[in-house]
């Protein structure tokens, strides 16, 4: 971090890493700029364009803070701004990993939701990573399209991956040497051994699968050798950070349990920093490990995850789900999200057609599909007054998911009505005493009354108990 001699406003470097499409290796360049550029001692905060979980995971091993999405469709430009502003100026520089294609958003019309909007918001320049596989000449005809399609999107220049050798790198420099006021920072050689393993939902998590320090610091000596990198970091222009307003901070009232493990890791941090802020004493909790629900909660909060891949361990822990049923029966309330929904129906059923015993508090089942069953995000508006607030309230997110409901009773009550991106709208957000259960991964900072509703919900709770 820089400061602007004139006053005391802190400066930042900022890059965003796009890509062409997704799979070019946007990830692991920046896991590997991360990397290199901490080892050089730089403070580097990381974020993530786009709803994912899992690469603001890995990003927050690599760089040692916590990776923040951001998003266009979910957040406002202000949200989005202000969140930036929040966690770039305390470091030296910004990197901002994005999302699919640089210009691939919501749909095929505007740039919503895409990178290329969200480095024209944070006047951040791009670095395109190109897979260069089966590729020479070419390549200079790609990246002329990507320069020349938002003469608004500043492209710092061009990183090849996966790049077959030195005479390959020869022939791409040769190539985009006819492009003017493009710069080539490098090839990365093809190392299949830096992938980082895949599954169902993508990536695995950094749960799962921590990056160790080897990985790690083999990952930044090979950007060392394969990248300009003082060439890259010379063409940052520092940019002020104004200062982000003092949060307000209410004095923790209620004890909210939160799932933490490898089966449940899927939280936005700023939607337990929102429900900290309303007053909430985030209390972690493991059902793979604990035996029972922590004590004296006042709410419980089951992100998403993967609960099919620990099925039976979850199934196996019958006192803790006796647990979170005797809590269920005295009206605690509880909000869960897609795989937190998944644990509390009566069972999943996996792709042999083995079923495992879950919690049972919502009269349905659920079963792994071999294909993904919905991917997209999602705008809800609540149908009635329930945990997140009273009718009529509307927040976005995304859901993503391989499985599917079965076995719902018809009378199972419908708290949301959904609608995605081509307009059309489902009933969905089941509720059940004082449960909230959904497929849909909200993101409260798309209305942070949700966290306020949510914290009263428990507080309520609390003073009837």
């Amino acid at each position: 971090m820089q400061m602007n001699p004139d006053s005391d406003t802190p400066q930042v470097r900022g890059l965003v890493v796009a890509g062409t499409q997704s799979g070019v290796g946007k990830t692991t360049v920046t896991l590997g700029l991360i990397a290199a550029l901490r080892r050089r001692g730089l403070k580097v905060q990381p974020f993530k364009v786009g709803p994912d979980f899992i690469d603001p995971g890995h990003h927050t091993q690599a760089a040692g803070r916590v990776s923040r999405n951001l998003d266009g469709w979910m957040l406002t430009r202000e949200a989005n701004l202000a969140l930036f502003r929040r966690h770039a100026g305390a470091a030296d520089l910004a990197m901002v990993e994005g999302v699919m294609g640089l210009f691939d958003g919501f749909d095929g019309l505007s740039e919503a939701g895409s990178t290329a909007q969200m480095a024209k918001w944070l006047g951040l320049p791009v670095l395109l990573v190109v897979d260069a596989r089966s590729m020479a000449r070419s390549a200079a005809a790609l990246v002329h399209g990507f320069k020349t399609f938002d003469p608004d999107v500043t492209l710092a220049g061009v990183v090849f991956n996966r790049i077959g050798g030195p005479g390959h790198l020869q022939y791409l420099e040769q190539a985009l040497g006819q492009l003017p006021g493009v710069r080539c920072f490098g090839g990365i050689p093809r190392d299949p051994e830096l992938a980082i393993p895949e599954r169902h939902l993508g990536l695995v998590t950094a749960d799962d699968h921590p990056l160790a320090d080897k990985y790690l610091e083999r990952l930044a000596a090979l950007m060392e050798r394969s990248l300009n990198l003082d060439g890259l970091l010379d063409s940052l222009t520092p940019m002020p950070i104004p200062p982000a307003p003092p949060e307000k901070n209410d004095r923790p009232s209620v004890r909210l349990g939160v799932a933490r493990d490898r089966a449940f890791c899927f939280y936005y941090p700023e939607n337990l920093e929102l429900l900290a802020h309303a007053g909430a004493e985030i209390v972690p909790f493991s059902p793979l490990a604990d035996r029972q629900l922590p004590e004296n909660l006042d709410g419980l909060y089951l992100g998403g995850g993967y609960p099919e891949l620990y099925a039976g361990e979850l199934a196996a822990n019958d006192s803790l789900k006796c647990s979170l049923l005797d809590q269920a029966e005295a009206g605690l309330p509880i909000y869960a999200e897609c795989g937190g929904l998944m644990y509390l129906s009566e069972a999943i059923r996996d792709l042999q057609g083995q079923a495992y015993a879950m919690a049972g508090l919502l009269p349905l089942q659920v079963r792994m599909l071999p294909r993904l069953r919905t991917l997209g995000y999602r705008e809800i508006t609540l149908t009635a007054a329930c945990l997140l607030g009273p009718a009529g309230t509307k927040a976005r997110g995304h859901e993503f998911h391989y499985s599917e409901i079965t076995a719902a009773p018809q009378g199972l009550r419908h708290l949301y009505r959904v609608t995605a991106r081509q307009g059309d709208s489902t009933s969905e957000g089941y509720g059940v005493r004082n449960v909230l259960a959904s497929y849909v991964h909200l993101h409260f900072g798309s209305n942070p009354a949700l966290a306020r509703h949510l914290v009263a919900a428990c507080r309520r709770h609390k003073e009837q108990r």
